[in-house]
């Protein structure tokens, strides 16, 4: 049962003056009054409104922004390179973002965070690219562009190229799409369509070859290069001008190296372009590794060097997913490649930007996280060994 309330009896307001209500209204005659009678209105209306529905942008994308260095800082080196264009979809965001005052900003809370809300789509995620490159201090001029050296603070091209990632406790499975550059619509369509956690590797004889990597990274791909190496039936299957060699001298064989490294930048390591010769010698790999190692790049390879260390970072293939061109080989070999990762914690694929390779690869993709796997980074699997 409810019980009723009594309430006490309140004290009569006495009526106004005819000198007071004379005031009251020539006051509320006044425009400027009236104005901002409506102003406070209004103001109480969203308030109240807030109060009752919940904050309207609360699902939309947030940028959180430390305070301790706001206040007429400069914009982080790379900021603006890290974000899609407004064009394409990015949120709009200028270099005022990061200068909010003249003068030290309070903290916030124990966060000490500024948070800005970003227009869009509830819940959407804002797309995300990777610095533009060359990063400064990592870079040397060498005899076609910029060679990647290790910054004299200590920091790596591998480090400073290689796409962030953060393990969820899933099995990772990474892949690794190659001789990219050469064929252009081949080459959109990888960069365009795969996500960006699929590594993509690039040809180094390609001609607007930074182009080709500027946009892979700002469409969020991590990018190698590949290092034409010698084959068993060399030179009848002839890699180019630039294949390393295992009779060569070590001169040469560095004036080589020098030539595909300086082809382009932002690459966080090689890998090898045939080579089943020159992977089988451990002279001609250790001073290849040791070249690589010196420039702190990391060393991928399509599984025939998969017993060979160097001291920098290393991966290889478990498979490569497209040996036979059709729908369902490759189908069957990115199963396996999940049967890999299942029983290992993590498993690696390679293929080629082969049209069907392109399609399956896409497909499988947009379903493989939803089967339990996380799709990785290539640079993610690397140890140092």
């Amino acid at each position: 049962m409810f019980s009723k309330k009594t309430f006490a009896p309140q004290p009569a307001v006495p009526a106004p003056t005819p000198r007071a209500a004379e005031a009251l209204r020539a006051a509320l005659a006044n425009p400027y009054v009236s104005a901002g009678g409506a102003g406070l209105l209004l103001l109480t209306t969203i308030v109240a409104l807030i109060g009752l529905t919940g904050d309207p942008r609360a699902g939309e994308p947030r940028v959180l922004i430390s305070l301790a260095t706001a206040g007429g800082a400069a914009a982080p080196a790379g900021w603006r390179e890290a974000l899609t264009p407004e064009h394409a979809g990015g949120p709009r965001v200028s270099e005022g973002v990061f200068q909010l005052s003249a003068t030290p900003l309070e903290a916030l809370g124990s966060a000490n965070e500024a948070v800005i809300t970003l227009p869009g789509d509830h819940g959407a995620q804002v797309p995300v690219g990777l610095p533009q490159a060359p990063i400064a201090g990592l870079y040397a001029p060498g005899p076609g562009g910029p060679l990647p050296i290790i910054a004299a603070d200590g920091r790596t091209p591998f480090e400073a190229y290689s796409r962030p990632f953060v393990a969820n406790g899933r099995p990772k499975v990474a892949l690794v799409i190659g001789g990219l550059g050469l064929n252009a619509n081949a080459t959109r369509k990888a960069i365009e369509e795969l996500p960006p956690q699929v590594t993509l590797s690039f040809v180094p004889y390609a001609e607007g070859l930074q182009g080709w990597i500027d946009l892979a990274r700002a469409n969020g791909h991590e990018v190698l290069l590949e290092a034409p190496m010698e084959p068993t039936d060399y030179p009848e299957n002839d890699p180019g001008p630039y294949t390393l060699l295992t009779t060569a001298p070590a001169a040469d064989q560095a004036r080589k190296l020098e030539w595909v490294l300086s082809r382009a930048s932002g690459y966080f390591g090689l890998t090898n372009y045939l080579g089943s010769r020159f992977l089988a010698s451990d002279p001609a790999v250790a001073t290849f590794t040791g070249a690589l190692r010196s420039r702190g790049l990391a060393f991928i390879d399509d599984g025939q060097a998969a017993r060979k260390g160097g001291g920098l970072p290393r991966a290889s293939a478990d498979r490569i997913v497209d040996d036979q061109l059709s729908e369902a080989a490759i189908e069957q070999q990115l199963a396996a490649l999940e049967v890999t990762a299942s029983q290992r914690g993590q498993a690696l694929g390679s293929g080629f930007a082969y049209p069907v390779t392109l399609a399956q690869v896409a497909r499988w993709t947009e379903a493989v996280e939803s089967r339990g796997f996380q799709l990785t980074p290539a640079s993610a699997l690397t140890v140092r060994r």
